[in-house]
């Protein structure tokens, strides 16, 4: 029993060490499942910070680029502008020279009008042509500021525009990173899953097949004593009926003593009565009868104690033969109800072995059946959590469009009202009759 008690132990051990290697096991799985968790939030923070970085600097590019085609575009306004200028004062000499050669003719033609008058209306007509050409030139002026300044404003509004797409791209290329990194995210949790699940699968596994092979070892050790302890008993037995069967001759010995002692006992009661029955017929018959009666009352003795010694030996035969009977009746009833006690025993343990096989099994199955909807149900919250922040990320993406269009329209109408209230009308229209032109 002290060995059934060591091996139960031992076995107690062997679970505990098993579920204790599981645990470590799981532990070390969820580590690495969490560092790889860690390393991809680390890398999309990374990837992000460059793409931001990045978007920076084709914002900063870009804004340099349009400075330096601002500078071109109003280089060559002001180029464009001053031949113009140049071509606009050429001609307005030309103009001059010939008005005042013609006003001249017509004077000198004209013999009638004094001198002094002439030279008057010459003067005149000199101030009056050069307040014209004077306003022609402050409009030309003025036409040539106000478009200059129009195409600059033009120029703004369109590169106002262009930096809005590049905005929209900007924040395209964010959302559909953080989108992506979101569906890899999401998969690499599902992939989590199901290497927890197996895991888990194969942990119960190889924990509910070590402890059936537990029970199986000590059922079979359980059978193995019991066999030996049936073994046992039933060699006591044959040691105990052996030594009734080498002690029976002298118990038979003993009772035969005995017996003999009473027949014994019985005739010298016999002898006495029969010296009583002598003396007494003697005593009544007559003398020479004596020797008659005497020899009648010997043979009668006799004939008695024959009889007699002859009952008691049938009585000695019969108690040894009965004792020999009794003898093999009672070790044959106590082989039976061993045998039939052993018998019970077995299939009391063979049942309680069948309970305790039932009981594991049962067992076995709860603990299945528990690991399964631990797994659906950590499934479907992991599912309805991908749904959730699917549906988020979607909202924000909308949302941040959204702003961004309405600070975009804003910004725009904005420029366009300022523009207006500038003096320089409806610069849609001329960006859409340029682009018209083109």
């Amino acid at each position: 029993m002290s060995g059934y008690k060591r091996m139960r132990r031992q076995h107690q051990k062997q679970l505990i060490a098993q579920e204790n290697k599981l645990k470590a096991e799981m532990d070390e799985h969820r580590l690495k499942l969490q560092k790889e968790v860690e390393t991809h939030a680390n890398n999309a923070s990374i990837e992000m910070e460059k793409l931001a970085k990045k978007h920076v600097i084709s914002m900063d590019k870009e804004v340099k680029i349009a400075a330096v085609e601002e500078r071109k575009l109003q280089q060559q306004i002001q180029t464009q502008q001053k031949k113009e200028l140049a071509v606009f004062l050429e001609n307005q000499k030309k103009q001059y020279k010939l008005c005042k050669e013609k006003i001249k003719e017509e004077l000198n033609e004209d013999h009638s009008t004094p001198k002094k008058e002439k030279q008057e209306r010459i003067s005149k007509h000199k101030e009056n042509l050069q307040h014209t050409q004077a306003e022609e030139e402050a409009q030309l002026l003025s036409d040539q500021r106000t478009y200059y300044e129009k195409n600059c404003r033009l120029f703004k509004r369109k590169f106002m525009q262009k930096r809005h797409e590049i905005e929209q791209q900007h924040i395209r290329e964010e959302l559909n990173k953080k989108k992506a990194q979101k569906e890899m995210e999401h998969a690499m949790l599902i992939r989590h899953d199901e290497s927890t699940r197996e895991l888990e699968y194969r942990q119960l596994q190889a924990l509910q097949k070590l402890r059936m092979e537990l029970i199986r070892l000590q059922h079979q050790t359980e059978l193995e004593n019991q066999l030996e302890y049936n073994k046992r008993r039933e060699r006591e037995l044959h040691r105990k009926h052996v030594m009734e069967l080498r002690q029976q001759p002298k118990n038979l010995k003993v009772i035969e003593l005995q017996i003999k002692k009473q027949f014994q006992d019985t005739c010298k009661v016999q002898t006495k009565q029969y010296k009583a029955l002598r003396n007494h017929q003697l005593e009544v018959t007559p003398k020479s009868e004596h020797k008659t009666v005497l020899k009648s009352l010997k043979d009668e003795q006799t004939r008695k104690l024959a009889i007699l010694a002859e009952q008691y030996e049938q009585s000695i035969n019969e108690m040894m033969a009965s004792q020999a009977l009794r003898l093999d009746e009672a070790q044959e009833a106590e082989c039976q109800a061993l045998r039939h006690q052993l018998q019970q025993e077995m299939e009391l343990l063979n049942a309680y072995q069948s309970k305790i096989k039932m009981q594991t099994e049962a067992q076995h199955e709860r603990e299945l059946q528990k690991l399964e909807q631990r797994v659906s149900v950590r499934r479907a919250h992991l599912e309805q959590k991908i749904e959730d922040e699917l549906e988020a990320l979607e909202k924000e993406s909308k949302e941040r469009i959204k702003n961004l269009f309405d600070r975009q329209e804003r910004e725009i109408e904005a420029f366009d009202l300022e523009s207006l209230r500038l003096g320089f009308g409806n610069l849609v229209s001329l960006d859409c009759s340029k682009d018209d032109c083109r």
